[in-house]
């Protein structure tokens, strides 16, 4: 895990938690396609799931439900639908065609030499600068670091499915167990040996507690605060902090974490700044050197203010990445900390919130109505 906003680019590919209900219909009724992966649909009266960005005929609410996953919708009994193909969207994942192709032909060849960013961008079709800004607009990453990030990613799964440690290592196109001992931290929060034994030797503390908006969950490691949760209740909180960290070793710890929960709250309730190098709440979350951008971003914006992604885009120096904007604003785990609600979309609509918009408009009312007083 990395902490400050000014260390190496890391890149961890992880599931986010899958949004509460209320969140992933809206993003159903929108077609949203900054959704799209984070959960998928399914209709009872068609037997079919989609992608939330799926252009059939919105269907009844009574006869939808979400899924963190294809195999989850296939195992309860529904089938892919034939229009959104949603068991393709990880090779589109919302991309454009071009940064698509490039991505499927990077990854054809991970375990070899990869071939030269001229030679991928003459296939489909580019000179290697414009893809570089594509892949930067679109995925938040210049094409060396994506490639960086499918090896840890291949890397991490290996290790997770049982492989060994040198099978994992060589499998994911690593050429020496140095190169990847020496990252281990960022492309892991552990060594790989820990990993491999499902996190043993990593662990992250949570408490719960009652706020003005609803539960919140508080997760921290010995290093600082690795996520911040709103919700409805804590079994579902719960649900979403283990699926976040899967191979981390968590307990529930309610008293160490009071001066940790105390931070928190006091973001939430505007009693003092966000700022992601406060002393009293060091933040142990992973993330790209893009993705730091965009929070440390979001952290300016006075309370009750609201910024569009292209507007933060263009503050980062990155005028052409809106669309990665959002999607740094949907991995945040930070909830307030990191205030992603203070992001909105091009015509100022209040988009996605993975804690749900009607939260997102409200914890922006009581910043507008502390600010006024």
């Amino acid at each position: 895990m990395t902490q400050h906003p000014l260390s190496l680019p890391t890149l961890v590919l992880a599931t986010p938690a899958l949004p509460d209900p209320d969140t992933s219909w809206q993003a159903v009724l929108r077609r949203d396609r900054a959704f799209n992966g984070r959960f998928w649909f399914s209709v009872k009266s068609t037997g079919v799931y989609c992608l939330p960005s799926c252009a059939a005929r919105t269907p009844l609410r009574r006869n939808v439900a979400f899924h963190a996953s294809p195999g989850a919708a296939e195992a309860a009994g529904f089938r892919a639908c034939k229009r959104c193909k949603p068991r393709d969207w990880q090779a589109d994942a919302g991309l454009s065609k071009p940064v698509a192709q490039a991505c499927a032909l990077f990854d054809s060849t991970l375990n070899d030499v990869p071939p030269s960013l001229a030679a991928v961008a003459r296939r489909v079709g580019l000179s290697s600068g414009a893809l570089s800004k594509r892949f930067i607009a679109e995925l938040g990453v210049n094409p060396r670091d994506w490639l960086i990030a499918r090896k840890r990613q291949r890397f991490r799964k290996a290790l997770r499915s049982g492989e060994t440690v040198a099978g994992a290592l060589y499998g994911a196109g690593y050429g020496s167990p140095s190169r990847v001992y020496e990252s281990s931290d960022k492309a892991l929060g552990m060594t790989p040996a820990t990993y491999a034994k499902g996190g043993s030797g990593a662990h992250i503390d949570y408490t719960t507690v009652e706020s003005d908006y609803g539960r919140v969950l508080v997760a921290a490691t010995h290093k600082g605060i690795a996520a911040v949760f709103l919700g409805d209740n804590d079994r579902a909180l719960e649900t979403s902090l283990r699926e976040d960290f899967p191979a981390a070793e968590i307990a529930r710890n309610d008293r160490s974490l009071g001066p940790r929960v105390k931070s928190v709250l006091a973001r939430l309730y505007g009693r003092k700044p966000t700022a992601l190098d406060a002393p009293d709440v060091p933040l142990d979350i992973v993330g790209t050197a893009f993705q730091w951008k965009v929070w440390k971003a979001l952290t300016e914006i006075p309370a009750g203010q609201t910024r569009t992604y292209g507007e933060i885009a263009r503050r980062i120096g990155e005028p052409g990445a809106a669309r990665a904007v959002g999607r740094a604003c949907a991995t945040n785990q930070a909830a307030v900390v990191i205030p992603c609600h203070r992001a909105v979309g091009a015509d100022g609509s209040l988009t996605g919130y993975r804690w749900g918009v009607a939260r997102k408009e409200r914890l922006l009312a009581e910043e507008r109505r502390r600010s006024s007083t």
